[in-house]
């Protein structure tokens, strides 16, 4: 696999974090390459339509909230599985609270993949929690 689509793929990992912490849900959208999506705290689940991911967004963000999130910070990430159309990541994340201090630190699964020219996440899963 090339380190192009490698840098590809992580920075739309990082597209995708720039809008969760901005709360910008369309740009989150954006960050996204459909049908594939898992929210957190939340199933599998096959969107279709960037409105319906906006929907659920709102429905993850409420549940975060009442944990004390307020920014989730991305601390390590490593390419476990390249190929021409399709990177996985094994990504850390924390989650902070207003002041910075980390209240959850999860290692999850991403896929990243390129469709029409486009870059996006196509699946996340926390797989330690």
């Amino acid at each position: 696999m090339s380190s192009q689509n490698e840098a590809a793929a992580l920075g739309a990992v990082a597209a995708f974090l720039d809008a969760f912490n901005a709360q910008d849900y369309g740009a989150l959208a954006d960050s996204l390459n459909y049908p594939h999506i898992r929210l957190a705290n939340d199933r599998f689940a096959t969107i279709q339509s960037r409105e319906a991911f906006v929907s659920r967004s709102d429905a993850a963000k409420r549940s975060l909230d009442a944990e004390g999130w307020h920014h989730t910070v991305m601390t390590s990430a490593e390419v476990v599985h390249g190929g021409k159309d399709k990177v996985h990541l094994a990504i850390r994340f924390d989650r902070c609270h207003e002041d910075g201090s980390v209240y959850n630190t999860f290692d999850t699964l991403w896929i990243a993949t390129q469709q029409d020219a486009h870059w996006g996440i196509q699946f996340r899963s926390s797989f330690l929690r």
